[in-house]
């Protein structure tokens, strides 16, 4: 199965701010450009799936009006990570020692009592196990790129754990709007 990952369009927040599930608008202007853009770049009347979270949401239904493809479902699966009591928090506010706290052990501490890295991976796992599970060809998933690190992780990693070190190990380089396509492996595929 093939995976269109899309990143939502920049969001309504200022800019230094830590945010994750926080339930953000998308720039409307910026949500036309990408909008006019995914839809000459994805095939039509395929399955759209999204994050409930509004600057996705709005994305998806977009996507899927624009593409033929009916009504987008809605996962929490794909809902970004949830940093707690930073939310909203100027990053240059948050305490350094709680920071440098999270930086020790990316994958069990939750920043702001929130949500771990590793609780994240988990649900992202099984939301790809599902998905790559389809009988249909291809899917487009409107999410942040928190998750899209890690369902790009998913394709070759057996474990939560793997996925966080991997998603880790790469810089938050997926930019507004950004599409990524691979292909999706079924557990049953890797071991063949």
């Amino acid at each position: 199965m093939r995976l269109h990952l899309v990143r939502h369009a920049r969001p309504v927040v200022r800019d230094g701010v830590c945010y994750g599930c926080a339930d953000l608008l998308a720039d409307e202007t910026h949500q036309q450009q990408v909008l006019a853009q995914l839809a000459s770049a994805l095939p039509k009347r395929i399955a759209v799936v999204s994050s409930p979270l509004r600057r996705c949401r709005s994305l998806a239904k977009g996507l899927a009006q624009a593409l033929d493809a009916g009504e987008p479902a809605f996962d929490a699966r794909l809902a970004e990570m949830d940093f707690g009591a930073w939310e909203l928090q100027p990053w240059n506010a948050i305490p350094r020692a709680e920071v440098d706290a999270w930086a020790a052990d990316l994958a069990r501490y939750r920043p702001g009592g929130g949500e771990s890295l590793l609780d994240v991976a988990t649900r992202v796992r099984a939301f790809h196990q599902d998905v790559c599970s389809r009988t249909t060809d291809a899917v487009v998933i409107v999410a942040h790129a928190g998750t899209i690190r890690l369902l790009l992780a998913a394709t070759r990693c057996a474990s939560p754990e793997e996925m966080v070190t991997a998603a880790a190990a790469t810089p938050n380089s997926i930019a507004y709007g950004e599409l990524t396509t691979i292909d999706c492996q079924t557990d049953n595929d890797k071991s063949l």
